[in-house]
């Protein structure tokens, strides 16, 4: 038989990714820190003692089929429910077969799977609670996204959530080796493999991928006597390598925060760097345009005040033009605020001063700063002692301003840069019981 023969009949099969999906945790690549010895979802499997999991991670690395693997082990029913094409009454449905299942009397719960959890709105997810709470069933979900983010507290508070990794290089050359060696098609083939750096790079840590693109490599080479992958046949036979970044997803989390913590550490090159990872994504560029607002007034702030005015500006015009001229005003202000002094002296007195309040909502306004608009409060005092500022020398009057209990409270700390040094000066003059060194 021709390895052509061979493809025609992979046609009628499924894909390579489905006909390498392991079926017992010997078989299954990855995810050590969870499935090795002593690890916690090989204890739940040993000790048939199962409890409810979220299981997060990018795409590829496993979670439905280890999903699976947990619910053969233990002989669980397994139920599957897609979030994005199942609502409330699919889930209710679920639910009552659990309870009608015959493993469900001996104390067995079956085990619900939902792919996708994070795209369950929320009434969804409520639907899901009493069942995870009594124990009707055991859910298993899988997303890529943050649960943090995207899953209601009380249903993430009964799950244990279990963080699964992108496949490292020799995890993807295991897996290659054995779709090679053992898969049904591609054993009776002649393959070589001379190259795998476009390979794997190509696959970013994802065991499907990496599956779907031997699939097609050979596929396209089926014709020829002696199939070889190297980088050069991977890269032809792949159209364009589509930027891994999900805007929506964790990615998205991980590149912004590099672009913030970029800006705040001074370095323009790598802030402008992120930015770009986040336009060729396909960010919307307001959200960058907002993140550079926020970094203005916490990162920069009294360092350089204009920084702020160009951040608003900023955001302006890139609401106004939109992309993909609006990448050039984002670089522009991306890298100003990058290259500027840094000071936090507003954002850390705000939040100090924030926590203060919450405590102090009863601590009493000194009279003399109530206003008095009725007869009744100036007969009481209020406003009496008051000393307008600009009546004074300087501008300055010297009157407390705090209530009495926080008398000697100071929020605001200059910050050690050329324009902070100008105001320190001044509050020394005016307050040198806070800021006189």
């Amino acid at each position: 038989m021709t390895g052509s023969d061979n493809i025609a009949r992979g046609r009628m099969l499924p894909p390579l990714p489905e006909r390498m999906r392991p079926h017992n945790l010997d078989g299954y690549v990855g995810q050590r820190h969870l499935i090795g010895e002593g690890c916690i979802l090989r204890n739940m499997i040993e000790s048939g003692n199962l409890s409810s999991f979220i299981l997060w991670g990018p795409p590829g690395v496993g979670k439905t089929t280890l999903s699976r693997i947990v619910a053969k082990s233990l002989n669980r029913e397994f139920y599957t429910l897609s979030a994005v094409s199942a609502g409330v009454k699919d889930v209710r449905d679920v639910i009552e077969k659990a309870k009608s299942n015959s493993l469900f009397s001996s104390g067995l719960a079956p085990i619900l799977f939902i792919d996708e959890i994070h795209r369950f709105n929320k009434s969804q997810q409520d639907a899901l609670l009493g069942a995870v709470e009594d124990g009707t069933i055991v859910l298993i979900g899988a997303t890529t996204e943050n649960p943090s983010f995207e899953v209601i507290t009380p249903l993430l508070s009964r799950c244990q959530v279990l963080v699964l990794k992108s496949l490292v290089k020799d995890e993807l050359q295991s897996l290659l080796d054995n779709a090679l060696k053992n898969d049904e098609i591609l054993k009776h083939l002649k393959i070589t493999v001379k190259e795998t750096d476009a390979l794997f790079r190509h696959s970013a840590g994802d065991a499907r991928k990496l599956l779907n693109i031997v699939e097609i490599v050979v596929g396209a080479n089926s014709n020829k006597p002696e199939i070889v992958i190297d980088n050069l046949t991977v890269t032809s036979c792949l159209q364009e390598n589509v930027a891994i970044y999900d805007k929506g997803g964790e990615m998205h989390y991980d590149v912004i925060s590099a672009f913030i913590k970029s800006v705040r550490g001074s370095d323009p090159n790598a802030a402008v760097y992120y930015l770009a990872r986040m336009l060729a994504g396909g960010e919307d560029p307001k959200f960058i345009a907002r993140r550079l607002c926020i970094l203005a007034a916490e990162d920069v702030g009294l360092a350089n005040p204009n920084a702020l005015l160009l951040a608003n500006s900023t955001f302006q015009i890139v609401h106004t033009i939109g992309m993909p001229e609006a990448r050039i005003p984002l670089a522009e202000c991306t890298i100003y605020l990058a290259s500027s002094p840094k000071s936090n002296s507003a954002y850390m007195a705000i939040n100090e001063a924030l926590e203060v309040a919450k405590n102090t909502q009863m601590s009493s306004v000194p009279l003399y700063l109530r206003n008095a608009p009725t007869k009744l409060m100036e007969e009481l005092g209020y406003a009496d002692g008051y000393r307008y500022a600009h009546d004074f020398p300087g501008h300055f009057a010297d009157l407390e301003f705090m209530p009495e209990d926080l008398v000697g409270t100071k929020f605001y700390e200059p910050a050690d840069n050329k324009q902070e040094d100008g105001l320190r000066n001044r509050l020394e003059v005016l307050w040198p019981k806070y800021y006189k060194k």
